[in-house]
């Protein structure tokens, strides 16, 4: 499967300016003392994440309102909700094993 890595990055650079909002408004105090790369980037895999996950239940919902007979909602729905929460989890997974073999590259390096 080939995944289109500008829509990701473009969606990945959307949700770290979306996170820089966020933290801009936390007030001195409440900040923890943390690099801001790395609050930036673990705000921003939490909050893809809960996309994913959001997009799953979603699509769970709509699987089972059109097995109980709801006819308020069609096959076609429940059925491209269930395609569109696949394909963020194997986007998801993609990512998950590129960062994998990045850390694994950056840790065979020699000091």
């Amino acid at each position: 499967m080939d995944i289109k890595g500008a829509a990701l990055f473009q969606e990945m650079q959307s949700y770290a300016n979306q996170a820089r909002n966020i933290s801009n408004d936390i007030r001195p105090q409440e900040m923890q003392v943390q690099n801001s790369s790395q609050s930036d980037f673990s705000s921003l895999l939490k909050q893809a994440i809960d996309n994913v996950n959001g997009l799953q239940k979603q699509s769970n919902t709509l699987a089972t309102a059109v097995e109980m007979g709801d006819p308020n909602v069609s096959l076609a729905q429940a059925m491209i909700a269930g395609q569109k929460s696949s394909i963020a989890f194997e986007a998801t997974v993609q990512i998950r094993n590129k960062l994998v073999e990045a850390y694994k590259e950056v840790m065979s390096m020699p000091v």
